[in-house]
């Protein structure tokens, strides 16, 4: 999980520092591209709490999703549909319930280690008090 932090990272350095220019007609597919990478790094960041991230799913799945994504805004504006909103859509969807699925995980394990601090404190004040008590 820490080498796809790094790049990320790093993917974002680059994108600031080294100049680029996209045209109009391009604009549309890059912004469902990203949306959809967004979308699969936010399912690997969910699988990774629970457990379950594989390299191999989360790189198929980023390029699956991006390329999908792209075709459908590519048919779409080849068939006069702004298909390109459906994929909006979609991918807005999963990436607002990955990220309420990982908010309730973390909110969730907060709490359980929050409760097990206050029991282990309270456990050890009536130890305390029991051997003044004796």
């Amino acid at each position: 999980m820490i080498t796809v932090a790094i790049a990320v990272m790093l993917g974002i350095l680059a994108g600031l520092f080294v100049p680029y220019n996209l045209s109009n007609d391009t604009l549309p597919y890059v912004a469902v591209a990203l949306l959809a990478a967004l979308d699969t790094i936010f399912g690997a960041i969910w699988s990774n709490l629970e457990k379950r991230f594989k390299v191999g799913m989360f790189m198929t799945g980023l390029i699956s999703n991006a390329l999908l994504a792209i075709l459908f805004t590519f048919m779409g504006n080849k068939l006069g549909i702004d298909l390109s909103l459906a994929v909006v859509v979609v991918f807005g969807v999963r990436i607002f319930n990955n990220l309420s699925n990982i908010r309730r995980y973390l909110f969730e394990r907060y709490t359980r280690v929050k409760n097990l601090r206050l029991k282990r404190i309270e456990a050890e004040k009536s130890q305390e008090e029991t051997e003044i008590d004796e």
